[in-house]
């Protein structure tokens, strides 16, 4: 039975509730893990209520402001963790931003700003989470990150993020290797698309969901419990020989060709 009861599960990326990562940290809590949640913080704290009063039923013990861009901050929330917890069982990272610009029209057309920028906080986030983490998992752990088909294969529009997801898919695998030693495991989900606030800016994001609907052989996308769920195992001990893999939860739309 997967049992998460006595696990510190530090979740970021939660933005609204059709974040991904809402459906995950559901999961954890459900499966009965204590919840730690990071927020993007901004000058009129809008996103600090936002997912303040969003995350109140899971009974979070951390709620702290993460910019991953700013190393300070990074440094100040497992500075948190080891003040107020002692040790950290499980890193969700669920990060990602590319500029509404460089997700349309031609990949040739990405600026080097928007490149950057879409690499940062969408691939090398996970390194950088990754290193303060380890410092906190002094009994093991489990980290999961979230991933995408358009690492691997083309997918129109998704141009700037399917190049971070491709290094961020080869994240886990380096991180897998530097990490497993101290018994920590790295793994990604790659998710079937869902309508999100980070897939909105995904120019004809609609038009996707609509084709795996149709060719994907269980003829659905998937939702943000059956993403959760996986997460969840990843997290388990049920999971304790997986490591360094990309796990699809996409109705097995991957496997088709056409």
């Amino acid at each position: 039975m997967l049992d998460l009861t006595g696990k510190n599960a530090l979740v970021t990326g939660i933005a609204n509730n059709k974040s991904i990562a809402w459906g995950i940290a559901q999961q954890l809590h459900a499966a009965g893990a204590n919840i730690g949640v990071t927020y993007l913080p901004d000058d009129k704290g809008r996103f600090e209520k936002k997912v303040g009063k969003l995350v109140e039923p899971l009974n979070p013990t951390l709620f702290l402001p993460c910019n991953v861009q700013d190393d300070e901050q990074v440094d100040q929330v497992f500075e948190a963790v080891k003040q107020d917890w002692g040790k950290l069982d499980i890193l969700i990272h669920c990060l990602a931003f590319a500029h509404r610009e460089d997700l349309t029209g031609e990949f040739s057309d990405t600026s080097r700003a928007g490149f950057q920028t879409a690499l940062d906080i969408s691939s090398y986030s996970l390194t950088r989470l990754a290193r303060g983490a380890k410092e906190v998992m002094t009994d093991g752990g489990a980290i999961v990150t979230m991933t995408y088909l358009g690492g691997v294969k083309v997918i129109p529009n998704y141009n700037v993020m399917g190049v971070a997801k491709s290094a961020l898919e080869m994240s886990v695998r380096y991180l897998a290797a530097d990490l497993g030693p101290s018994n920590i495991r790295v793994n990604g989900i790659s998710a079937g698309p869902i309508r999100t606030l980070a897939s909105s800016a995904v120019g004809g994001i609609l038009d996707m969901i609509h084709h795996v609907e149709a060719t994907a052989p269980l003829r659905r996308t998937v939702t943000q419990t059956e993403v959760g769920n996986t997460a969840a195992f990843l997290c388990s001990d049920l999971s304790s020989g997986i490591t360094g893999q990309i796990i699809y939860v996409d109705s097995g739309y991957e496997i088709m060709g056409m």
